[in-house]
């Protein structure tokens, strides 16, 4: 199967050019400046894409899924997967979402680092294949364009008991990119620069049910 994956796209989605593929996943951050504006309009465009599986999860700026759930997930149109906290099978592959990260009290989906947020994280099935978060952990693509390790610290403890093929997530803009780390291929997919503006482009990989990963692009 080929995955085609976007993340922090703030708004932005109507400008993204998607390759051709078989399941896109969006980690988050779907929302920008208009807020449940773009909430609507990014759900109208998710599902007009030439998919055959879409799945997404929320971030930190979309608030009205944290403040609205009901109403969010009324208009979600169909044919279209949302993971909060819960899991779906396609194919063979077990796919986890969720939408927490550490330390943005406030925001949408924000957790206190610690015991708070820890309680996401333990219940991600041993058996997960493909686990996407908004949140990277600590240590892997997470640095900010100052050098901070943004990651979820409770994140890291917990992949040390999980063996995804794949983690795909986002919400640090300034660490885009790629890296392999105790066999697991970790993702950040984010498509927006910290000051605006789509600059990477999404993450295309083929991936099957052994676990058997190829970089399509970038590469």
């Amino acid at each position: 199967m080929r995955f085609v994956i976007i993340s922090d796209t703030h708004g932005l989605h109507q400008e993204l050019e998607l390759p051709e593929g078989d399941i896109l996943i969006h980690a988050g951050d779907f929302c920008g400046h208009y807020g449940e504006i773009d909430a609507w309009d990014f759900l109208e465009w998710f599902s007009d894409q030439d998919f055959q599986h879409k799945i997404f999860i929320s971030g930190n700026h979309d608030f009205i899924a944290a403040d609205s759930p009901e109403e969010f997930e009324s208009k979600i149109p169909p044919g279209i997967i949302y993971l909060n906290d819960s899991g779906v099978e396609i194919n063979g592959l077990n796919f986890w979402g969720s939408p927490v990260q550490p330390g943005l009290v406030g925001w949408a989906f924000g957790k206190r680092r610690g015991e708070e947020i820890k309680k996401h994280w333990d219940i991600i099935p041993p058996d997960v294949d493909v686990l996407i978060t908004h949140t990277p952990p600590c240590g892997i693509l997470d640095e900010s364009t100052s050098f901070q390790s943004l990651g979820c610290e409770q994140l890291s403890e917990r992949m040390f008991f999980l063996s995804p093929f794949v983690h795909i997530f986002g919400h640090v803009h300034a660490s885009y990119g790629l890296e392999k780390h105790n066999g697991i291929v970790y993702i950040n997919g984010s498509n927006v620069e910290t000051d605006g503006g789509l600059v990477n482009e999404p993450i295309v990989f083929d991936l099957d049910r052994e676990g058997r990963f190829s970089l399509i692009a970038p590469g």
